[in-house]
């Protein structure tokens, strides 16, 4: 017998606490950054010009309701390469990927489209630089993030990962006096700096990346809900589970004093018990995340009592990728636009 679905509570219902108004923070940034939107338009670009099926290594982004949507558009997600049947066009994700993963496309000669985010190419090519120059190099990530095996592909014998500042009291490396950290683009950044920090305590000589490595859609969201955090009672984080710097945007908002936080794909997973005697209920998402599941988690609380919605901005985005190099060259010669957006079309609409 399927589950018989929940039955919500009413408003009516939810204990309220006295003389307080209830608001939403809405934090800002957030949502989609400049990497995930182009490597979602790379799909839907490639859907309208090659037709379907066009398949993509791994999820495009880390958000269950972007993979649905381009799926039903006739998107095909596998896990691996080989999974691609030979001559097919597979598109590889806003994570990037090994040179391992383009010699196997290669092989099984498909045509590739490689939406990898330009920030995680720029690791990309660190590690490849330091590892010319015969650097030892600790790549602070998470073990098992398509991201970090894409990195450590690119210099595997030079790349030591480290998870944690657990891990960064006991790591060990073959030449403590050439040494540099990398590291992934999408972590928490105090946590980051935390595990590096002990690095250098242990390792003087560790050298620093020549620019910042997480990237600036990381760092705005979550200093955004770090000004959201400590006038919550409650903040919301709307991110997939596989999306790490959703799952961090929690970790934050709890660390800068929210009193609870919770992460959910969809409206729909909201248990409104979560609103017993909460006066402010703080929202955010994370960098995968399209306006338009926000404005449905608004739409929600506002059915609660949280119709006030102050808006709480710390920075202006305004960054833009190009197309993947191989499609923008496909699309001219069809003579038709190769910008990365559609006629000026809203990108959530899109996505609904």
């Amino acid at each position: 017998m399927p589950a018989m679905p929940r039955k919500r509570l009413e408003p009516s219902e939810i204990r309220s606490p006295e003389g307080v108004e209830k608001k939403v923070l809405l934090a800002a940034p957030r949502g989609y950054c400049a990497g995930v939107d182009r490597a979602v338009i790379a799909v839907e670009r490639a859907l309208d010009h090659y037709g379907a099926p066009v398949y993509v290594r791994k999820e495009i982004v880390h958000n269950r309701h972007v993979v649905d949507t381009l799926s039903a558009r006739g998107a095909i997600f596998v896990d691996e390469t080989d999974q691609v049947p030979a001559g097919e066009r597979v598109v590889f994700s806003a994570h990037g990927v090994s040179p391992q993963v383009h010699r196997e496309a290669e092989a099984l000669g498909l045509s590739t489209i490689d939406a990898t985010c330009p920030l995680v190419t720029k690791v990309h090519r660190e590690a490849v630089r330091f590892a010319r120059d015969g650097y030892s190099i600790l790549l602070v990530g998470h073990a098992g993030h398509e991201e970090v095996e894409g990195t450590m592909g690119e210099a595997p014998e030079h790349i030591t990962l480290v998870q944690n500042p657990a891990e960064a009291r006991t790591v060990t490396v073959e030449n403590p006096e050439k040494l540099v950290w990398i590291s992934q683009t999408t972590l928490s950044v105090d946590e980051t700096m935390e595990t590096v920090n002990i690095l250098r305590e242990r390792f003087p000589s560790l050298q620093d990346p020549p620019s910042d490595d997480i990237c600036y859609a990381t760092q705005n969201r979550q200093v955004a809900v770090k000004k959201v955090a400590p006038d919550a009672d409650l903040v919301l984080v709307v991110g997939s589970a596989n999306s790490s710097n959703s799952v961090r945007l929690v970790e934050v908002a709890l660390e800068h004093g929210a009193k609870a936080a919770y992460r959910v794909d969809f409206a729909r997973e909201v248990d409104e018990s979560w609103f017993h005697d909460v006066a402010t209920v703080g929202v955010t998402s994370g960098a995968s995340v399209p306006e338009t599941l926000v404005q449905d988690l608004l739409r929600l609380l506002s059915d609660y009592g949280f119709a006030a919605v102050e808006e709480i901005r710390t920075a202006e985005e305004d960054l833009m990728f190009s197309l993947p190099r191989e499609l923008r060259k496909d699309l001219k010669a069809a003579g038709q636009e190769t910008s990365n957006k559609r006629n000026g079309a809203d990108r959530d609409h899109e996505l609904r």
